[in-house]
């Protein structure tokens, strides 16, 4: 019996070149390598032909298990409408998804064919672009998609509540005044959203940052990693693209105004959606506050500490962008 129990282990290389030569009917076996290590596990792995794919191994998150199940429908669904993503692969049994037993516990894990192409440059236009018409095209094909039975709506609970309760009870924010202007700016937030009617519903992407693409010989952005999907805010989708160019010192907003042109030439934006967008920047940065917090007992106080320090970004934000009283 162990003293110590793993709150999250990192597996051998051995142990998922053998899971997946066990459960998929590949060309031979598969040599891996750890590509990343941290919300989920992700594994690059590699058939005797040459062949390359995704192993991702998700984690176990404070929102609690990976909806495998919907985000691989989703994909699934996606492929078959042309939109450009990484592909789930099925195992020998047929299922686009799979679980194998840890230290901790159960996790989820998916096989994907490899994307292409070359990483996104963050100051293109061209990719910008792309990644605006990819999402456009996710969300007019979303428009048929039926969900079934869903872990996970990303609506204000999901995305502010429970991600402010966490920095809460992290210990993070010692301050009680910060505190009570983190809680602030996110009452005032949600109150602001909640005041706008008929805000536009989709199927979300749910991290479409930029850099959850690769650029392929087209020019197409090609998406990939959607742990985060789930029906949600057409709002929250869009301004996650806004909040990658402005947040951490970033001045990129030119690639916004790049990225939301190209989504419009697809499929038009209503401007009540348009207007909660940069509201949404500051809920986006809740989620990933919310995140980090979640994740000072494996990761340490150390490596997410800089949440204790995002109060005046988000006031800054606020007063500068949005039509609040700051506090």
């Amino acid at each position: 019996m162990l003293d110590f129990s793993p709150q999250y282990s990192t597996s051998k290389i051995a142990d998922i070149e053998s899971f997946i030569d066990r459960n998929y009917d590949l060309d031979g076996p598969v040599s891996c390598r750890l590509l990343q290590r941290g919300f989920n596990d992700v594994y690059l792995a590699t058939d005797p032909a040459g062949a390359r794919y995704v192993f991702r191994l998700s984690h176990h998150r404070a929102r609690g298990p990976a909806d495998v199940r919907s985000e691989t429908a989703f994909l699934k669904h996606l492929v078959d409408f042309g939109v450009p993503v990484a592909a789930p692969i099925p195992t020998r049994h047929g299922a686009l998804f799979i679980e194998g037993q840890a230290a901790e516990g159960l996790r989820q894990g998916l096989l994907l064919r490899a994307v292409g192409g070359r990483d996104v440059d963050p100051g293109s236009a061209a990719d910008a672009r792309a990644n605006g018409k990819t999402l456009a095209l996710l969300h007019r094909a979303a428009e048929a998609f039926q969900p079934g039975d869903i872990r996970y709506r990303l609506d204000l609970d999901h995305l502010l509540l429970r991600p402010l309760a966490r920095i809460r009870d992290s210990g993070l924010v010692e301050d009680l005044q910060v505190l009570d202007r983190l809680e602030g700016i996110a009452n005032r937030t949600a109150a602001s959203i909640e005041a706008m009617d008929d805000l536009a519903w989709t199927y979300c992407h749910g991290d479409c940052h930029g850099f959850n693409a690769r650029i392929d010989d087209a020019g197409e952005a090609v998406f990939f990693d959607f742990d985060d999907s789930g029906p949600g805010y057409l709002a929250y989708d869009l301004a996650v693209f806004l909040w990658a160019k402005v947040s951490f010192g970033r001045e990129l907003t030119a690639m916004w105004h790049e990225f939301l042109d190209a989504y419009q030439e697809v499929r038009k934006v209503a401007q009540v959606d348009l207007t909660a967008v940069p509201h949404f920047v500051i809920i986006r940065h809740f989620w990933l506050m919310g995140e980090y917090a979640s994740r000072a007992h494996e990761w340490g106080c150390n490596s997410v500490g800089w949440v204790a320090g995002e109060v005046d970004t988000l006031t800054r934000w606020e007063t500068e962008h949005l039509a609040l009283p700051a506090r």
